[in-house]
């Protein structure tokens, strides 16, 4: 792609908009001209659409036909690094350029031009007199911590008319205020003492800050075992960043986390970041998107979407946790956020840094092939130590069909509560029980519109499909023979869990913490806030409490179900239960006490089981990168997944079949295909999903083989077809 160029008015320009169409459109440049990169509205039919100018145009028809911008935008143009990014992401992962576009671009009134606006936020007054409507006003303001709305946006995310938020403008209970549109963020001072590191923690904290002051493109695996101050050291590299005048992107799996993580860079730095995630309002979503382009935004925190904002002058990304699955995008645009990390920092001459307890295989093979530097963080910080670890061999216990908690993990939460001190019962399933069987016929309560079990939520008294979210209410007879009072659970969920944890310990308080159970995400951050100030004496939790959370005061992990990730045919079974199990074990002991973790299992001569307990990490990973390499399989070879969908199964086959015989591109390139055949969850949302699986060489051209090969059908209407290259997940 040729550097930034300027377009004097009328000359022809090429214009990717974020429309659904695969190639970008010719248009006139405006009175004024324009640059290359610029983003514009243009008239598509009878509407004006967001697009971005991307260098020539081609005119390829009569030019006397061809129509003029409309308008040049008053954001910073997109620099040429971040169209180089765009399509080579594009490339990578098969998608439209189209969709990239819209991937960077996802903030709200881009094309509303700069001025000024009312906005609301939480004042310090209470209303005259309390209503529903009023206090739902008031708890959406303190819900989203002092964040700034518009009228409309108050409005609707409360339930109510703007009628009610006006209302409670004169009691001082909102405050309205005159603002422009977007303002820069607070300045973070790089120069402020951080915490006092340790020997070990100010020496890689050295080498950090050297990778980042360098201004050239490295990546590092900042591998430290759970509490060993991984964060406290990176922000020392995100001090180098800012000392030099370039802006840091920190990276986090999980919404829960930032609050505290928040409150460790305002110790740090003085003030906090721009935040880009879910639980943003779309008022700050514009805000950090332009301020981010314009350099008013020094540090941003976010999930793995903030990869694509605009920044102007990107010298550090942090990967924390950069094994967590939920890095791969598994809809829309198809990416692991782990690797387009680097792809974007090789591309703006940044560093990069991936933390880890656990480090991801790709990560790990990486190391030892040279690619990536390591440097490691072998004990706790402070006092802290590993907790001890041991496996409870479920086949000597005798626990009846409903139970779940064995004797010797109830005796080790018992000697805790009397210490006054938490344990974390940990099982890896929402709700309450994964199956609902009818006794009378045998029926399994399943999805309307999947292929899959319903859920009980008995919190909620509702069934819940956890593929499409689907709800309803807990039938009194059974859907398929109408005899009632014989549904029966079948297996433990967390809910379950919780009901024993009641009968046995009646005294204890408890707090269970799953996704599903929380409304939103300040309701959660207060549920984890609790726990670690010490309020609960027993948490029940899904894998949601294995990601970062510090509770000073647990020192007992409960894994009822060690075997769980263990189950199936995934290639990354055996590592994410390593990982998971290991990341879970790590939230005991990690102040003055010393943990302990325990592993229900019926499988404690399992070789993953082992590693896991006798903490042979890098044993582990050798074992495993040795079978991997064996089978051809990623990091040692690639593979693609081909998903097909539509709502007739019989027209879904007959493309998927039909791509079968026509695998001549695939098999140039000595590449294997395998299928078609149903995917595992065959139905979602009312569509038939058919999957085929491509295996080839690391070497391998394995994208232009693949869009040779999908060119050659046209698909009807009603199917739709996905590429996810570099698969995490084969449901």
């Amino acid at each position: 792609m040729s550097e930034t160029q300027f377009f004097p008015e009328g000359s022809l320009v090429a214009v990717l908009t974020c429309e659904p169409i695969d190639r970008s459109l010719d248009y006139k440049a405006p009175e004024g001209g324009v640059e290359t990169g610029a983003f514009v509205a243009v008239p598509l039919g009878p509407r004006k659409v967001l697009g971005c100018v991307w260098g020539a145009g081609r005119g390829a028809f009569d030019l006397s036909k061809a129509r003029a911008i409309s308008e040049v935008l008053d954001v910073a143009p997109m620099r040429e690094e971040m169209r180089v990014f765009l399509e080579r992401v594009a490339a990578y992962t098969v998608t439209p350029m189209s969709s990239m576009l819209r991937l960077a671009t996802r903030a709200p009134g881009l094309m509303t031009p700069p001025s000024k606006r009312k906005i609301y936020r939480r004042g310090e007054g209470r209303p005259t007199r309390e209503t529903e409507a009023r206090g739902r006003v008031i708890e959406v303001l303190e819900e989203y911590g002092g964040l700034a709305f518009t009228l409309k946006e108050l409005a609707e995310q409360a339930g109510v008319g703007t009628s009610v938020v006006k209302g409670l403008v004169p009691m001082g209970v909102v405050r309205e205020e005159e603002a422009p549109r977007d303002l820069p963020y607070p300045r973070l001072d790089p120069t402020r003492a951080g915490k006092e590191l340790t020997d070990a923690q100010a020496q890689v904290s050295t080498t950090l800050r050297e990778a980042v002051a360098a201004e050239a493109y490295s990546t590092t695996l900042l591998k430290g075992v759970t509490g060993s101050g991984k964060t406290e050291v990176y922000l020392e590299a995100v001090a180098e960043c800012l000392a030099k005048g370039r802006q840091a992107l920190v990276l986090l799996p999980e919404i829960a986390l930032t609050a505290e993580f928040l409150t460790r860079v305002e110790q740090r730095f003085g003030a906090k970041p721009a935040e880009w995630h879910s639980g943003v309002t779309m008022t700050e979503r514009r805000r950090v998107w332009k301020m981010v382009g314009e350099g008013g935004a020094q540090m941003v925190i976010g999930a793995r979407s903030a990869l694509y904002l605009p920044f102007q002058n990107l010298g550090l990304i942090v990967v924390d946790e950069e094994h967590d699955q939920s890095y791969k995008q598994e809809d829309g645009v198809l990416y692991s956020a782990r690797d387009m990390a680097v792809m974007r920092a090789s591309l703006c001459s940044a560093a990069v840094i991936l933390a880890s307890a656990t480090p991801s295989l790709e990560t790990w093979a990486n190391v030892e092939a040279g690619k990536y530097r390591r440097l490691d963080l072998e004990s706790r910080f402070g006092p802290a130590v590993m907790p001890d670890m041991h496996a409870l061999d479920m086949r000597e216990e005798r626990l009846p069909a409903t139970r779940f908690i064995s004797e010797g993990l109830a005796k080790a939460v018992e000697k805790r509560i009397e210490r006054g001190e938490q344990s974390l019962l940990f099982l890896n399933r929402r709700g309450y029980a994964p199956v609902t069987i009818c006794r009378a016929c045998g029926y399994q309560i399943a999805c309307d519109h999947c292929d899959a079990r319903m859920v009980e939520h008995r919190f909620l008294k509702r069934l819940m499909c956890h593929q499409c979210g689907e709800t309803k209410p807990m039938p009194d007879a059974c859907p398929s023979c109408q005899v009632e009072g014989r549904l029966a659970p079948v297996g433990p969920g967390v809910e379950r869990l919780a009901e024993e944890v009641r009968e046995r310990f009646p005294e204890a308080k408890l707090a269970v913490l799953s996704s599903d159970l929380f409304g939103s995400a300040r309701a959660l951050k207060e549920a984890i806030n609790e726990i670690a100030q010490g309020d609960t004496e027993i948490v029940i939790g899904t894998q949601l409490v294995a990601k970062g959370h510090n509770f000073p005061n647990l020192t007992l992990v409960g894994v009822i179900d060690a075997d769980l990730g263990l189950q199936g045919s995934d290639l990354r079974a055996a590592e994410r239960t390593f990982q998971l199990m290991r990341q879970v074990a790590g939230r005991a002991g990690r102040a003055e006490k010393k943990g302990t973790a325990l592993l229900q299992t019926y499988q404690p001569e399992h070789p993953v089981i082992r590693a896991i307990l006798s903490g042979d990490e890098e044993g582990f990973w050798r074992a495993e990168a040795a079978e991997r390499k064996a089978a051809g399989v990623p990091p040692y070879g690639r593979m693609a997944g081909i998903i097909l969908s539509g709502p007739d199964l019989a027209q879904v086959m007959d493309v998927a079949n039909a791509l079968a015989r026509r695998k001549a591109p695939l098999t140039q390139i000595g590449a294997q295909l395998f299928g078609p055949a149903p995917a595992p969850i065959a139905r979602v949302r009312g569509r038939h999903r058919v999957r085929l699986l491509i295996k080839a060489e690391k070497t391998a051209p394995l994208q232009g083989a693949i869009s040779a090969w999908v060119g050659q059908i046209k698909l009807p209407g009603a199917v739709r077809l996905q590429i996810d290259i570099d698969p995490q997940s084969f449901w």
